[in-house]
Parts: structure tokens; C-alpha cells; sequence
């Protein structure tokens, strides 16, 4: 039995535009923009798909389940920290050392216990992908049970990244507020090689499309209108037997996991990692891009993430000292006006399209559109 569909097949909601927009998503990632940008061009956009990460969770967090997370830059800096750290022991074992560089500096004669472990590869592997999202279950389970929401869970999580912060600033032997960088290979491939360099951003490509692939799956299951429910009706979820704390917690246990892994691969790709990067400035900075991009939407995230970093970098070389007015501006406007964000506004015009086409008696296909067979 032969299958045919025409062009319009592909504008329709359905796997025949899902694969098609994956597909286009890989072409620009792997193809395109390798074969246009200069390999610093190319280090920035890599960093930018690494905000794109958090972002996605971010968006699966706070536009499917309703929770401003303000905090993310904890489990970004989990994630950057444990991978900074493996990075600078394999360097010192390079250079026959028991120490990395900036310890010696210190002072500092012997590798402090909480390092050891993270000296085997696998074994960086494995904390960067469970101990951020262990420290959100434990977290959420401890904040969900008791019934936080709203503008207190927000201050909370965002004080949490304030204390994180301000713990790494006092701690010598993670670099303290300079952090940690000067890295010269990740996991035997020389970082300063332009080829491990291109690599590197296959990579977190790679794993943005998994994310936004597995993001997509969870909203489309039951579990993603669980959430929705919860994050509409709440009590009327936990009256159908459904206990909504749990439903959170897995959200918000997943937007942790996809920022540890973002954090860890920002750290080759950067090439630093500081308490500057993981505070309350870079937390609201990653909010920023999902509401502009549309917090409730799967790719609006990404795109708003990326647009929000791409216009930092850019302006911000400019105007340095505007830069910061002018994302606040931009994200009050947003959500003042525009709480769908820049997705949001292109599915409302959609929207009116589509009504307006309906009610004009004038307008008929001459094709009549069949439902698929059940």
C-alpha cells in the first residue's frame, strides 16, 4: 500500500512536521552553521546551546507546571564545578602534579577528600548527570510536601543560588570568586586543537535536540497533562486522587538534570566557570530567555534563550553599562504585555487567521481535508 502526502502535510501538527523540523534543526546544527561561522563564532554558539539546555527545562518547569524557578544556576553550577574539577586534575596529572595549578598558588599541598572521587571519568560522569538532580529531589520533595508555591517558592529558590554563590566564593579550593579555568583537555582531546573544538559543539547540539526531543515526549504524555492540570487546578488534581507534589517534583527534578549536564558542557566550551556564572544574576538571566521566547511553547525557549544571549553578547560590547536596563526593560514589557511570549504571539496570529479564514463564507478549499483513519 503505497503512503503519499503533499506539501501542506508538513504545516499540519503531526510526526510528518516533527521530523521535518528535527531534521531542519540538524541541518543548520551540523551543517550550516559549521560551514559559516568562524570557530569563535562557533565557541559562542555552542555556549548559547548550553542556556538553550536550561532553557528547555526551565520551560517544562515553569510554563507546564507553574513554577518560577529562579534558582537554576545551583544545578548549572553543580554540573560546571564537577566537570571544572575533573578537567583540572586530569591537567595536573599531565604535568606529573598531585595538585591542580591554583592550588599550588594557595598553598594548598594536598587534594582536598570531596576531589578524590571526581578523578575518575566515569565517575564525573555519572555525579554531573545524578547529583543535580538528586539535590532537586531532595529539595522538592522538602518545598512540594509542604504545600510552597508561588512568589515564596521563587524567593526560596533564588536564595538558594544567592547562598551557593556566596559558599563558592569562600572556598579556596574551588578557586574562590575567580573560579576555576585555564583547562587543556577534555578527557584526552586537547582543547586547543580547533578540531576538539568543533567537536565540542556537536556535541551539546547533540544533546540539546535529545532534550528538546525527550521535553517534547514528556508534554505529550499523560504525565505532561497532569501537569498542566496541576499548574491550572491544583486542588481539583489532589481531589482525583493525584498527589500534585509528586508531579512537580519529577518536573523539577528533570529541569535540574538538563541544567547539570548544560553546566558541564559549558565548561570546555567557555573554558571558565565562576561563582559569577551560577548566581542570582544568570539564574534571571535564563528565566529571561524562556519568558521571551515563549515560556509555555517547546522551541520558544530555546529560541528566546539564544536570541537573549546572542543580543547580550552583541550589545553588550556596545553599550556595556545599557545592556542590563535594557534586558529588564525587555523582560518587563514581556511579561506585562506579552506573558506567551514571542511563540505565543505567533500561535495567537495563527489563531486569528484561521478564524477569520472560517467565517468567511467566501473562502472554501477545493479539496475537502479527511480525517485519518482510527
Amino acid at each position: 500500500m503505497l503512503m503519499t502526502f503533499h506539501a501542506r502535510d508538513l504545516t499540519r501538527p503531526g510526526p510528518l512536521r516533527t521530523a521535518a523540523g528535527f531534521a531542519l534543526a540538524a541541518l543548520m546544527l551540523f551543517g550550516v552553521a559549521p560551514a559559516v561561522l568562524s570557530d569563535f563564532r562557533l565557541g559562542l554558539l555552542g555556549k548559547f546551546l548550553c542556556f538553550a539546555i536550561v532553557a528547555v527545562g526551565i520551560g517544562l518547569a515553569w510554563g507546564r507546571g507553574g513554577m518560577l524557578t529562579l534558582g537554576q544556576g545551583v544545578f548549572f553550577g553543580l554540573g560546571a564545578y564537577i566537570m571544572a574539577m575533573h578537567l583540572k586534575m586530569a591537567d595536573a596529572e599531565l604535568r606529573g602534579d598531585t595538585v591542580p595549578d591554583f592550588m599550588q598558588i594557595a598553598g594548598i599541598r594536598e587534594l582536598p577528600a570531596y576531589w578524590v572521587p571526581f578523578s575518575s571519568p566515569l565517575v564525573t560522569i555519572l555525579a554531573i548527570a545524578l547529583l543535580p538532580a538528586f539535590v532537586a529531589l531532595v529539595l522538592g520533595l522538602g518545598v512540594f510536601k509542604r504545600r510552597v508555591k508561588g512568589a515564596y517558592f521563587a524567593i526560596l529558590s533564588q536564595a538558594l543560588a544567592a547562598a551557593f554563590a556566596i559558599l563558592l566564593i569562600g572556598q579556596q579550593s574551588t578557586g574562590g570568586s575567580n573560579g576555576l579555568n585555564r583547562f587543556r583537555s577534555f578527557f584526552g582531546f586537547d582543547l586547543s586543537d580547533s578540531v576538539n573544538k568543533r567537536m565540542l559543539f556537536f556535541i551539546v547540539a547533540a544533546i540539546l535536540l535529545l532534550v528538546v526531543a525527550a521535553t517534547r515526549q514528556l508534554m505529550q504524555s499523560r504525565y505532561g497533562e497532569l501537569l498542566v492540570a496541576v499548574r491550572d487546578q491544583e486542588e481539583r488534581v489532589r481531589f482525583l486522587g493525584y498527589d500534585p507534589a509528586n508531579i512537580k517534583v519529577v518536573a523539577y527534578t528533570v529541569a535540574a538534570f538538563f541544567a547539570g549536564i548544560a553546566g558541564a558542557m559549558f565548561v570546555p566550551i567557555v573554558g571558565i566557570i565562576s561563582p559569577a556564572d551560577v548566581g542570582i544574576v544568570p539564574s534571571i538571566a535564563f528565566l529571561i530567555g524562556v519568558a521571551i521566547g515563549g515560556r509555555t511553547t517547546l522551541l520558544g525557549p530555546v529560541l528566546g534563550a539564544i536570541g537573549v544571549a546572542w543580543a547580550q553578547t552583541t550589545l553588550s560590547e556596545s553599550f556595556p553599562s545599557a545592556w542590563t536596563y535594557a534586558q529588564a526593560l525587555l523582560f518587563i514589557v514581556v511579561i506585562g504585555f506579552f506573558p506567551a511570549g514571542i511563540a505565543g504571539l505567533a500561535k495567537l496570529r495563527r489563531r486569528r487567521a484561521k478564524t477569520n479564514s472560517t467565517d468567511d463564507p467566501t473562502t472554501s478549499s477545493s479539496e475537502p481535508e479527511l480525517e485519518p483513519a482510527r
